[in-house]
């Protein structure tokens, strides 16, 4: 027996019955010969753990665009934090954390620059939409490994592409991701928040604080044992109906104080116009993007604004600033 074969032996004996055992798998695109050591979700954490797209999320934004300091979240930093709160769930209801663990890193890799300011310039300005999570699913199916993709199996993907609020993932270590990333967020970005001087603890409305807690710990720690206690041996994910109402207030407030605060908020304009330039830019110039992007449109049939989202959507923050000031900002002449 395989050390793969005995770890889905202790998953069979161990993990919840509502699990998703790895051997049970709906599988990849295309079938792959069987790691000796590592079961199916593991390999696809390690798969997104170490690709290109991963690493970038380091320079993206999360909410704060540019913000003066070392301690704002980034894309990368936001993406730890959900793996974080979905393995102490996974872990204590059994579930497989391979498997929450894979969906967690690459639930946000398809994240344009500058935030859901980036995502929302690109939705409309590209006749075919565009949607952070689906865009996911396409650099893990499409856009990694210069066109090949990673090939994860079915169940990452279905958890990638429904970890959204009006989404309902088909297993329930997806399901667990998409609660932790609303824990996930709503929490960091308070802490930013007040690190920026946007809002203060005491802002926060008490009707909220006396549920959650009155800090960020005490917060995380509410919700977290909520899901728990409200799931364990069930066939399904769910939170305490008042801690869950509480949340869905204390994510309003965000929404209403610090997402649209104009503060916080007084780069976007700018981040909107850069990003909607490159896009008209690159649907002009077409013939000017890589070698990888013209074998996707070729290869996969898809449309030229799609793989010029591709492209604008895989910047970072800064290399989306560099690059448009290379195409509209003149440079000093000099003699050659």
């Amino acid at each position: 027996m395989t050390i793969r074969e005995t770890m889905e032996q202790f998953e069979k004996e161990h993990l919840s019955p509502y699990a998703s055992l790895s051997c049970n798998s709906k599988g990849r695109e295309t079938p792959e010969e069987e790691c000796d050591i590592r079961p199916v979700y593991q390999r696809d954490r390690d798969r997104i753990l170490h690709c290109k797209s991963f690493r970038r999320l380091k320079h993206k934004t999360q909410v704060f665009l540019a913000p003066e300091g070392d301690h704002y979240r980034t894309r990368l930093t936001h993406t730890l934090e959900v793996s974080q709160n979905a393995r102490t769930i996974a872990k204590a209801l059994r579930l497989n954390e391979d498997l929450v663990e894979a969906i967690a890193l690459g639930h946000d890799l398809g994240h344009t620059p500058f935030g859901h300011c980036g995502e929302a310039a690109l939705n409309d300005v590209c006749p075919e939409g565009f949607a952070h999570n689906e865009q996911s699913v396409r650099v893990v199916q499409y856009l990694e490994k210069k066109g090949q993709g990673l090939n994860l199996t079915w169940e990452v993907r279905d958890g990638i592409l429904n970890h959204q609020t009006k989404s309902i993932p088909a297993t329930l270590e997806g399901k667990v991701v998409r609660f932790s990333d609303k824990i996930a967020y709503i929490n960091h970005d308070i802490d930013d928040a007040i690190r920026a001087q946007v809002i203060s603890e005491e802002d926060i409305p008490s009707e909220y604080r006396d549920i959650l807690g009155h800090t960020t710990r005490d917060r995380l720690n509410t919700l977290i044992h909520s899901i728990i206690s409200e799931s364990m041996d069930k066939d399904d994910i769910s939170m305490a109906p008042d801690i869950e109402e509480a949340m869905k207030g204390l994510r309003l407030f965000m929404f209403e104080n610090v997402y649209t605060n104009p503060n916080a908020k007084a780069q976007e304009k700018k981040a909107r116009d850069l990003i909607i330039e490159l896009y008209e830019y690159y649907n002009k110039h077409f013939d000017l993007l890589s070698p990888k992007y013209k074998f996707i449109y070729e290869h996969y049939n898809q449309s030229k604004e799609r793989v010029v989202c591709d492209y604008i959507a895989g910047m970072t923050d800064q290399y989306a600033i560099l690059h448009f000031q290379e195409l509209r900002v003149p440079t000093s002449w000099k003699v050659k």
